[in-house]
């Protein structure tokens, strides 16, 4: 079997967290053997702590583009450089996974796109939450047609106080917003994904900057408010072309006591379901509701986070996206997340913003 190689550019926070220890999981079918950062000591330790031996290290990423070895290239950088780094990787002869959002906007997000045809190389973004175990059962419901026709949506991204307080995550220049290109993206892409619509036709929006100053109990501690750059929430309404509707609720900071991240609740013909627990641990439940015996009937299902294979090994979420990323390679497949549904994504989003700078809907 042939052992892809892997190009790391970026090495900071969802590196380490996610795709560094994932495709460490996957050392039988591809290798890490360069590292890029602006910081070179980062790049140094990743390399030391995922590389091969030989592992080579760069704080430009135009150089790692170079070498012919390297198969696949992570993105893993601030969303103002995605498109950029993307497009140079495509036209490297790289396969790409960049990290979500796909773009700062849809014009980046399409040259994205566009790059991928033009060059034949595959390209995928991450959003692992797709892979949860509780997400799948959703999508395999919709996808039986049990919940009916899915005309009504929620997209839930909401924390009560997590501003996160490190990297550039309150830089509007670097980041293009707070929690809605953030966290929103996440559960937006989960509504579309398990409703299986990609056609919006109308966005209204707002985005507020209300509590950049009231940062007591904050769960990643205090920041800066000076440098409070982006929106603190943000509240989107999507029309789709056939009527269907949904509503996006994203936010660092709300006073809301029933937080919920990454999860959605869908409204269907025949039934509906939503989706309770806890995104961090991968692990939760879906609530379906639908009617038996001239009666209303809830029916819970567990799920956990991992999901194991033969080889006795249990994989979360962001281990199942690297596995699932590397065979589709290896397999010569389409990856599960399309570049084509990640824009779509980044084309609501910016309307969400645009519908708020302007105070008009913005039609698609």
């Amino acid at each position: 079997m042939t052992t892809l190689k892997i190009g790391i550019i970026g090495c900071g926070g969802i590196a380490k967290g996610k795709h560094l220890p994932a495709l460490a999981k996957q050392r039988h079918k591809a290798e890490m053997t360069a590292f890029c950062d602006i910081e070179l000591d980062r790049a140094e330790l990743a390399a030391k702590e995922y590389g091969t031996e030989e592992a080579k290290v760069y704080t430009d990423y135009k150089e790692l583009l170079k070498d012919p070895s390297i198969d696949v290239v992570h993105v893993l950088t601030p969303n103002s450089t995605h498109a950029v780094i993307t497009v140079a990787a495509l036209e490297a002869g790289k396969h790409v996974m960049c990290e979500k959002p796909m773009a700062m906007n849809t014009a980046e997000a399409q040259q994205m796109l566009d790059a991928a045809k033009r060059t034949g190389k595959k390209l995928t973004i991450g959003y692992q939450n797709r892979f949860r175990s509780d997400s799948r059962a959703l999508y395999a419901a919709c996808e039986q047609g049990d919940l009916g026709e899915v005309y009504f949506a929620k997209a839930h991204a909401i924390r009560r106080r997590g501003v996160p307080t490190w990297g550039v995550f309150m830089d509007i220049d670097k980041q293009g917003g707070g929690p809605l290109i953030d966290i929103g993206t996440h559960a937006l892409d989960l509504a579309l994904w398990t409703m299986d619509n990609y056609k919006p036709k109308l966005v209204v929006g707002s985005a507020f900057h209300k509590l950049k100053d009231k940062m007591d109990g904050n769960m990643f501690g205090p920041w800066n408010p000076e440098e409070f750059k982006v929106e603190d929430s943000a509240f989107g309404f999507i029309k789709m072309e056939n009527g269907a509707t949904i509503t996006l609720e994203a936010s660092w900071a709300l006073n809301m006591i029933n937080a919920k991240e990454a999860q959605v609740t869908l409204c269907g013909t025949e039934g509906g379901a939503e989706m309770f627990g806890d995104a961090w641990d991968n692990k939760g439940t879906v609530t379906f509701n639908h009617t038996r015996y001239g009666q209303l009937v809830e029916t819970s299902t567990s799920v956990g986070g991992g999901i194991a294979f033969y080889e006795g090994e249990s994989l979360n979420a962001g281990e199942l996206e690297a596995k699932q990323w590397i065979d589709a390679i290896l397999e010569d497949r389409e990856p599960l997340v399309k570049p084509e549904q990640a824009l779509v994504v980044t084309q609501i989003l910016e309307a969400i913003y645009k519908s708020s700078e302007t105070g008009n809907a913005v039609a698609l």
